[in-house]
């Protein structure tokens, strides 16, 4: 199976951060936010990347309707952003709050030799917020979400998805790559400033 010829890219970064208490996106970390640096990787793998949310990277910007409507909204509002821009294949979903995140991973994830979607497993936990989506799953989004679903969870029991655990990534990333900030103790822990 060859790997996708084109994948695009989401940075999702509208999420509430409520138990954080700060946008995640805003954190920084070596020098620059959040959202800056994951847009820079991201666009060193993919050749069309929007951001998904308010506008914190300098990336084409996107906002779900309603904004703050959950993942599965923001992934929804960036596939229709993609398809106006004429891509209809697939894209990268990565979550703003990924301060380890690299490179190689990104491209790893994207260019993986499997038809459908594919989603690393870390430790048995799907990752859908760093995972490459099917046009068939990004078509999906916007009726999962007009039924009321907010997560991606839905998307993983989708056909062809394909699962990559630590033996698919592990010689490219490490587990730290995967490591999210969801509250304060989280940012301290992972060395980002407010």
């Amino acid at each position: 199976m060859s790997p996708p010829s084109s994948v695009a890219a989401l940075l999702l970064t509208g999420g509430a951060s409520s138990r954080l208490g700060r946008p995640k996106a805003a954190l920084e970390v070596a020098g620059t936010t959040l959202a800056r640096r994951l847009a820079a990787v991201l666009s060193e793998v993919c050749p069309l990347v929007f951001e998904v949310g308010p506008g914190y990277s300098d990336l084409e910007s996107v906002v779900e309707d309603p904004p703050g409507g959950g993942p599965l909204r923001a992934l929804a509002a960036g596939w229709a952003a993609l398809r106006v821009r004429g891509h209809e294949g697939p894209a990268l979903a990565v979550a703003c709050d990924l301060p380890n995140l690299g490179v190689e991973l990104v491209r790893l994830v994207a260019t993986w030799p499997a038809p459908g979607s594919v989603v690393p497993v870390v430790a048995g936990r799907p990752q859908p917020l760093l995972a490459r989506w099917s046009p068939t799953a990004l078509s999906a989004t916007a009726a999962m979400a007009a039924a009321g679903e907010r997560s991606l969870r839905g998307l993983l029991g989708l056909p062809e998805v394909t699962r990559i655990d630590e033996a698919d990534w592990g010689p490219v990333a490490a587990a730290g790559e995967f490591s999210d900030v969801d509250t304060p103790e989280d940012a301290a822990r992972l060395g980002l400033a407010p």
